[in-house]
């Protein structure tokens, strides 16, 4: 049911009814039980949502992540209804009131409602703290959190401009638990007609005014007063021919040509081109690329960004081998000359870099790369003073991450760029769950997000969450080679962004879920609630 809500199952309303059904599977169970339930619905999930690892043209690697990343994902869940089942509030123990009452049957109805609230309340922080721990543990993977499910309901995710995504985690957590305890009470105590609307009243409240501060938003949502005119091409370049480099200067002369031509079609201001379509390290080839890249922008009167690999020397006299790799972007002015150049922070483990490989050479095995790259240290931004436009650019899954996002917005960024390479996955539904992961930046900042990938979901997002210029042509196939010119809209000249909420004061609704859930561990094991399992020990 979890999986469901995703893309591409997108029957978003399962994941309202999921966690309270994973939870109830435990009810009764002592904690060892409860934890191997709770993985195994984690690992069902991870393995549902996660197969295109799969597709990755590296069999030993592709099969080694997708289990090994699954597995541990899989933890959070399993710890979240452990936790739950060690915080219900019965004095007498779980386990004593599972096996004395036919397995817990009456374990929810023998609580007060205060009790439950509280519970509730406290469930969804639990969820909510381990979502925030998921986003930042071992450099951190927050893909697919909860509230991703729900990107089509437009007032819903509103909320994420002053809560974060983690907002909507936490009401749907909030609302399952609810819900399950409103049918527990209804099969358990059928004569008390109106007993299960109690358990629904304050969550359903609570989304009643968070849906009115989405519609209140959509409704009094600025109209732009000018716009840019923004050309995206999409090369969808296999990802065999990237990692063959007798097959660089063919796709790349592909590229120049799909731009002539995207170019001729329409008039632009800024083209864009995704992570992974140049060959060789840009500024250190100057026979193919950098010449090429030159010519087009110089000929055309046009903005240029890319991705391209960068070499940075770590000496002054810059002797071979002695640099550093980066995964860069660059911005090319109409003049020919590179105006700003940005370094990846965040790389992809086995991806980018492979870790520990000096102590595990082994390791390298699982991979096709050959060396690693240097991280980036900061955001950069990127100023076209000729178009009165500011931006930052976000490389492949940086956009995933809300804390990070939000660095790359200054009061002056008209909007942000992110360059991505989902080539690695085939035709399978990465795209789409990379693009909705990355719809709620752009919500959470306030400001448009112009994505521009090898294959896959080239398009822009505005600051309400909408998708524009999804398709090519009117065609369904998000996957082809093709090209799209989008009017993105700009800041009123001489105005500054209002920065959001969360723009300005970060995540502070899911680092109050992380104080809950720490002080509800501390009273726990003050013993100011008993473990519920004691007797199992």
């Amino acid at each position: 049911m979890l999986a469901a809500g995703f893309p591409n199952g997108n029957v978003a309303s399962l994941a309202w009814i999921a966690p309270g059904f994973i939870l109830m599977t435990a009810i009764g169970q002592p904690g060892s039980q409860a934890f191997r339930l709770g993985y195994v619905a984690g690992l069902a999930f991870f393995l549902a949502t996660l197969y295109w690892l799969l597709l990755i043209p590296f069999p030993v690697g592709a099969v080694a992540a997708w289990l090994s990343l699954s597995a541990y994902l899989a933890l959070y869940p399993a710890v979240w209804v452990w936790l739950c089942w060690k915080l219900f509030p019965v004095s007498t123990g779980l386990a004593a009131a599972a096996y004395s009452d036919m397995h817990g049957k009456d374990l929810i109805s023998s609580t007060t409602w205060l009790q439950r609230l509280v519970w509730a309340l406290t469930a969804a922080a639990l969820w909510t703290a381990l979502e925030m721990i998921r986003a930042r543990f071992l450099t951190g993977f927050p893909w697919n959190l909860l509230g991703v499910s729900q990107y089509r309901v437009l007032p819903l995710i509103q909320i994420c401009s002053v809560t974060g995504i983690y907002g909507i985690s936490f009401l749907m957590v909030w609302f399952s638990l609810s819900l399950a305890s409103a049918f527990w009470m209804l099969w358990r105590r059928p004569t008390e007609r109106w007993g299960w609307l109690g358990e629904l009243i304050l969550p359903l409240l609570a989304l009643m005014g968070v849906l009115l501060f989405g519609f209140d938003r959509l409704e009094h949502a600025p109209v732009p007063t000018r716009t840019l005119n923004v050309t995206m091409v999409q090369p969808s370049i296999p990802q065999t021919l990237i990692w063959n480099p007798k097959e660089s200067t063919n796709r790349f002369r592909s590229l120049i040509d799909l731009s002539r031509q995207a170019l001729a079609h329409a008039k632009t201001d800024l083209l864009i081109w995704p992570e992974a379509a140049v060959p060789n390290i840009l500024r250190y080839d100057p026979e193919l690329t950098y010449p090429a890249i030159t010519n087009l922008v110089e000929t055309a009167k046009v903005w240029l960004i890319l991705q391209a690999d960068d070499a940075q020397p770590r000496s002054p006299n810059g002797r071979s081998n002695d640099y550093d790799l980066s995964n860069s972007s660059f911005l090319f002015s109409p003049d020919g000359q590179i105006r700003a150049i940005y370094h990846k922070q965040r790389l992809v483990i086995f991806g980018e870099y492979v870790p520990l490989s000096r102590w595990l050479p082994f390791l390298k095995w699982l991979t096709p790369i050959e060396g690693g790259f240097t991280p980036g240290t900061h955001p950069v931004p990127f100023h076209m003073p000729e178009l009165k436009a500011n931006t930052s650019v976000l490389i492949c899954f940086e956009d995933v991450f809300p804390q990070s996002v939000r660095e790359y917005v200054q009061p002056n960024t008209d909007f942000l760029v992110n360059l991505t390479n989902d080539g690695w996955f085939g035709q399978s539904a990465a795209q789409w769950q990379h693009a909705f992961n990355a719809l709620f930046r752009a919500v959470e900042n306030g400001l448009p997000l112009v994505r521009c990938a090898n294959n896959g979901l080239t398009c822009w997002i505005d600051p309400l969450g909408r998708l524009h210029d999804v398709n090519f042509d009117n065609r369904s196939n998000i996957y082809q080679a093709g090209f799209k010119t989008a009017k993105v809209p700009l800041l009123p000249l001489g105005q500054l962004r209002q920065p959001t909420f969360y723009n300005r004061y970060g995540d502070c609704f899911g680092w109050a879920c992380v104080a809950l859930a720490a002080a509800a561990l501390l009273w726990l094991v003050k013993g100011k609630l008993k473990p519920q399992d004691a007797t199992h020990k």
